[in-house]
């Protein structure tokens, strides 16, 4: 399976997130990115922001 990778720099925020993770498993992101998005920009962890965010995540590793 391919790297992949998620970048809040892509989404502007009001806190103005420059955070970017990669994992080889989509499985070990979806969880890193649930956990940023509940700690960090406040939102519940639901079914449908799990959702949304593997609906984010892209093959590769972010750009520099």
């Amino acid at each position: 399976m391919p790297r992949k990778y998620i970048d809040c720099r892509e989404f502007p925020s009001e806190s103005n997130c420059s955070l970017a993770m990669a994992a080889d498993s989509e499985q070990e992101l979806l969880e890193a990115a649930v956990q940023h998005a509940v700690t960090v920009h406040q939102h519940q962890d639901t079914p449908e922001l799990r959702q949304q965010l593997s609906h984010l995540f892209k093959e590769g590793s972010p750009p520099v």
